[in-house]
């Protein structure tokens, strides 16, 4: 398998200002520099990055910048993560134009995959159409994505309508597109990451790794929480996807480069095994 990193480490997660007024400018961005995340990444020892829509806009203007870095670092640039609502009608065409903005970067830039996350909790509660509409706003992904030779895959996320494995299973069912388990969101959802890796091995085609603790709660880097990881990636070989794996940690208390050396060195003891 290919290993991978996402650049969240480096400045955490930010939304675009202008996309409280503006839904379809409303880019996910890492406030840190994508130049030292990809330095990073690639002394760490990593074959490829995952990066936000809005890190990846930022080059819109000047690509040959972003493929210099890249290229110079010997990192393929995998995939393009970006999100939305998806459950209101009203602001759904904006929505769409910009996940087809974000794949048409993603290809651009020589990305094999888009990975969305969403799927909104409503103020009022949520409704049991929000799932039907979800289910087919995430096939509208899908088809985007298939449009621009990319694979898409559908990442459940927590404060999304799909966090627990009972959300995830009924979601499932209601769209073709992929499945992007991330292990620590699984975890603190209430799930066995691995257990429902089994339940959907046909389903999987993306993977975001990264630890977790539930007490005090914390994502962590690999090896430093309390996900049974071995098995996770036991569920993994045994669904027969053989790509790449993206480790991810929203934040960490130390230098972020720091953080994806430790997970890369835990996650190549565990593939050597």
């Amino acid at each position: 398998m290919n290993i991978g990193c996402c650049t969240i480490t480096w400045g955490g997660v930010a939304g675009e200002a202008t996309g409280v007024t503006s839904v379809k400018d409303l880019f996910y961005r890492a406030n840190g520099s994508m130049s030292d995340a990809i330095r990073d990444i690639a002394a760490a020892g990593y074959a490829g990055v995952e990066m936000f829509d809005g890190n990846v806009a930022d080059h819109a203007d000047r690509p040959d910048e972003l493929r210099g870095e890249l290229a110079e670092a010997h990192l393929q640039l995998v995939s393009v993560y970006t999100g939305a609502n998806f459950i209101y009608a009203d602001i759904l065409p904006d929505e769409m134009h910009r996940i087809r903005r974000a794949a048409e970067l993603a290809a651009t830039f020589g990305a094999e995959r888009l990975v969305v996350g969403g799927g909104a909790r409503r103020a009022a509660g949520t409704q049991d159409d929000d799932y039907r509409r979800l289910g087919e706003s995430l096939d509208r992904v899908a088809d985007i994505a298939e449009g621009f030779g990319l694979a898409a895959s559908y990442h459940p996320h927590l404060s999304t309508i799909v966090e627990s494995p009972g959300e995830l299973e009924r979601i499932m069912g209601l769209t073709r597109i992929g499945f992007c388990p991330d292990t620590a969101h699984l975890a603190a959802g209430g799930g066995d990451p691995a257990a429902l890796i089994r339940a959907y091995p046909d389903r999987v085609r993306h993977v975001h790794l990264k630890d977790f603790r539930p007490d005090p709660f914390a994502f962590l880097p690999l090896g430093e929480g309390v996900l049974d990881l071995p098995d996770v990636i036991a569920a993994i070989r045994e669904s027969g996807y053989d790509s790449w794996l993206m480790v991810e940690l929203d934040a960490y208390d130390g230098a972020p480069g720091d953080a994806a050396a430790i997970s890369k060195a835990y996650l190549d003891r565990l593939l050597s095994a």
